[in-house]
């Protein structure tokens, strides 16, 4: 049986068309990776990253799996995302400075600002992000992987109590997104295993 994402319901016909079907909610992120459509991808040591922009801001970065083409900068901001990307990947303190389009619930926002606050080298636990935000550390962890802007809003700084815990909703130590959460911890020294 197909699964219905109300998300979906404005889609295009040819996204419609594009859209994976009858996949579990675990591998949502890489299937709305491979149903959307990117102004630039970029690839990272960590993997691929996917820019999407839309009136003046950023509306989406995401991780993709390896092998995901490189797409040249469809448009100037798309540039400069992707050139602040690289440029942290010279450099795990380079801050970014890229405008993003408001997304998210209260309770969602309220997360990522704790989530950016967390500095680089530094972790914090999805637990102790409850306590800041007023949720459950499960909310939390749900708020981190429906953040838009991963690496702007640094969600990979954000563990379990008992390890490294998810990342952009997957739990496969071998995904490609955990792939990523291992290598940003390490560049940023905050991971040394």
């Amino acid at each position: 049986m197909l699964e219905r994402n109300p998300q979906r319901q404005n889609a295009t016909r040819q996204e419609r068309e594009d859209a994976p079907r009858g996949e579990a909610s675990a591998s949502r992120p890489a299937a709305m990776a491979r149903a959307t459509r990117f102004d630039a991808t970029v690839i990272a040591p960590f993997g691929v990253f996917g820019v999407r922009t839309g009136g003046g801001a950023i509306t989406a970065l995401l991780y993709l799996p390896r092998g995901t083409p490189a797409i040249t900068s469809a448009n100037a901001l798309a540039e400069r995302a992707v050139k602040q990307v690289l440029r942290y990947v010279d450099d795990p303190d380079y801050r970014f400075d890229l405008p993003l389009a408001r997304a998210g619930t209260d309770f969602q926002r309220r997360v990522w600002q704790g989530i950016s606050a967390v500095l680089r080298g530094k972790l914090s636990t999805y637990g102790a992000l409850s306590q800041a935000a007023g949720g459950t550390p499960r909310a939390v962890g749900q708020a981190c992987g429906d953040n838009p802007y991963p690496l702007v809003v640094p969600c990979h700084r954000i563990v379990s109590a008992k390890g490294i815990g998810g990342f952009a909703h997957a739990s496969d130590p071998d995904s490609y997104q955990l792939v990523a959460k291992r290598w940003l911890l390490q560049h940023e020294g905050a991971l040394l295993i």
